[in-house]
């Protein structure tokens, strides 16, 4: 890793240094700031942002600023952002994915999860400039967000679809911008901005997502993917024994033993990203050495250099595709650091205020 990492408690020597994955993260990385998927890839505001975190990790500071200001830069004036639908691509062949444009649209938790990367950034280098700079974003995301919220407190999942026959609230989404209320409260009280109506809008929003499932996927049954089960407990809207009771009712079915998560429980393919937020989802419930446990799993999943594949199919015994998204080494370095207390930020993806 780079200079600038906060070191606390080291992992064992076993275990890869992860600058193959920073490597991945910095050449993807264009001139303007923005990290794509992969060179030439598409680009959306969440995976931007968990790579600006991957980064600031591994003590990447001029390159994590550059990925905050591209943010900043490329909000629109109603607080959102067009992000791409990398999930839409076709595979050029067997293998690999397609590098064409894919759909764009104005996704609700995409745009929250600003609110995520500079209150980690925050917490990272403890410089309430960094808030101050970066507030003005956040809050107007935040209230492009909460436009959206139905009065049940479930949130659309685009403008593009709210009100519209393709309205809907995805689970994992929703769980997701939960997480992101949490730390633009945080942000908002450091700026001395203090909004009691995001508070009481996530109060709301973690009440839908404990308590009224129907309010979620209503216009498709995404149940099978590992997303909508860890996020609740990941994003802070379900925790203590109701966490955990979901997290063991789950655990057979998403995850493959010695490999990791499946992306989808029917699927026989696991990904290292899905895998890492679990490994995540673990720290945040006191599951501590099963996180490490299933991190140690991803090593196999790693090209020469230290980066990691997307995911292995593990029926074929197959790297399934042949790509080393950003995202996933991004995922894969905050993993670290919710294992190993790399930096100072390492509690933020796995803690939540009171």
């Amino acid at each position: 890793m780079s200079q600038g990492a906060v070191s606390r408690r080291a992992p064992p020597r076993r275990r890869d240094p992860l600058g193959g994955a920073v490597t991945c993260m910095l050449e993807a990385q264009e001139s303007d700031g923005a990290i794509p998927w992969f060179t030439g890839g598409p680009w959306d505001p969440w995976n931007h942002g968990e790579c600006v975190m991957g980064l600031a990790v591994a003590g990447e500071w001029d390159a994590a600023r550059a990925g905050l200001d591209c943010l900043m830069a490329r909000q629109g004036s109603d607080g959102a952002w067009l992000g791409e639908y990398g999930n839409m691509l076709p595979m050029a062949d067997r293998l690999h994915m397609a590098r064409v444009k894919p759909p764009a649209f104005r996704d609700t938790n995409f745009a929250a999860y600003c609110a995520v990367t500079v209150w980690h950034v925050v917490t990272l280098t403890g410089d309430a400039a960094v808030a101050r700079r970066y507030w003005p974003m956040v809050r107007q995301a935040m209230r492009f967000i909460l436009r959206l919220q139905h009065p049940e407190g479930d949130i659309s999942w685009s403008q593009e679809a709210h009100g519209t026959s393709a309205d809907d609230a995805v689970r994992a989404g929703c769980a997701s911008i939960h997480k992101s209320l949490d730390c633009a409260l945080a942000l908002a009280d450091l700026v001395g901005e203090p909004q009691p109506a995001w508070r009481a809008a996530q109060a709301r929003l973690g009440e839908a997502l404990r308590g009224h499932p129907e309010r979620f996927d209503r216009t498709a049954d995404r149940s099978g993917f590992a997303m909508d089960w860890y996020y609740p407990m990941l994003g802070g809207a379900l925790q203590g024994p109701a966490a955990l009771e979901r997290l063991d009712a789950g655990w057979d079915r998403f995850v493959e033993p010695g490999v990791g998560c499946r992306c989808v429980a029917e699927q026989p393919w696991a990904t290292v990203a899905e895998s890492c937020e679990l490994v995540m989802t673990l720290i945040a419930l006191g599951r501590r050495d099963q996180a490490a446990e299933l991190l140690t799993w991803q090593d196999a999943h790693r090209d020469a250099s230290g980066g990691y594949w997307m995911g292995w199919q593990f029926e074929e015994a197959i790297i399934w595709p042949e790509e080393r998204p950003t995202w996933t080494q991004a995922a894969a370095i905050l993993a670290h650091d919710a294992v190993y207390d790399l930096t100072r930020a390492s509690g933020v993806l796995v803690s939540h205020r009171e």
